[in-house]
């Protein structure tokens, strides 16, 4: 099960991706806002990723303005590695290297053709573990010093 959530400023791009993880069959739940709504993007980050640690949800994509903001706030919340991504070779790696499980982008920065094109490297691509595994196990230390 996918999460979405977005704050005022990609309102359009949200409901693009939620459309075409419909046309995929993807299963998802909805914590954005819609229309006329307000939510600074922090709110949006926390209420997503608690679910994504909790196990509720498996992975979730992000949304603001440029994705930096909620990506910021999301790796705030232990056990979120999310990333911000406005091209495909990056959310392919943070799939395959650092084992993502938030991917975060910006309705004002990235299209909803690439949106959607990177939704699914991002859903389509496993971790590749091995040698990848030490780091992703780094970046766990470091959250619990």
């Amino acid at each position: 099960m996918i999460g979405i959530g977005n704050d005022h400023a990609a309102i359009e791009l949200k409901l693009a991706i939620c459309e075409h993880l419909r046309e995929r069959g993807i299963e998802f739940t909805d914590y954005g806002i819609a229309q006329g709504e307000k939510i600074d993007y922090p709110d949006m980050a926390e209420k997503v990723c608690r679910d994504v640690v909790g196990g509720k949800i498996d992975r979730a994509i992000l949304l603001c303005g440029t994705g930096v903001g909620i990506s910021i706030s999301a790796n705030k919340i232990k056990g979120i590695r999310a990333c911000c991504c406005s091209d495909a070779f990056s959310a392919k790696y943070t799939r395959l290297h650092n084992d993502a499980n938030v991917l975060c982008m910006g309705g004002r920065v990235v299209g909803p053709g690439l949106a959607c094109e990177l939704v699914d490297v991002f859903l389509d691509t496993g971790f590749e573990g091995g040698r990848h595994q030490r780091r992703v196990d780094k970046i766990t230390e470091l959250e619990n010093k």
